[in-house]
């Protein structure tokens, strides 16, 4: 189970410190998405910056489990407010927030699990 939670956690970090790399650098992805949703292009960095301290806290929880707790949990909200967003625009294409979701929720529960 301890390798499960790895290999979930790492990929959770990768998955989302690119997502935040890609707020920051200003990649059509999340251009196109805030366009979609009506979010105003000054919150893609602190967007990123949420994005980005998950994928760090997910990691530091190897070494404070607290640590991966708080960001699991920081995580799963995050993407609560992205579907709340996908709602009020009307938005049906939930692929990419399904898997975004599930990954948070997946390493949010193996981190209190194990």
């Amino acid at each position: 189970m301890f390798t499960v939670h790895v290999i979930v956690t790492v990929l959770a970090a990768v998955v989302y410190g690119s997502a935040a790399v890609a707020n920051f650098v200003g990649h059509p992805y999340p251009k196109a998405e805030a366009d979609k949703l009506g979010v105003p292009y000054s919150w893609m960095p602190w967007l990123g910056t949420a994005l980005g301290a998950g994928a760090l806290g997910l990691l530091a929880g190897f070494v404070v489990p607290a640590l991966g707790v708080a960001a699991g949990v920081g995580l799963v909200l995050y993407f609560v407010g992205a579907f709340c967003a996908h709602v009020r625009v009307g938005d049906r294409h939930y692929g990419p927030w399904a898997f975004c979701f599930v990954l948070a929720v997946a390493a949010l529960v193996l981190r209190i699990t194990v």
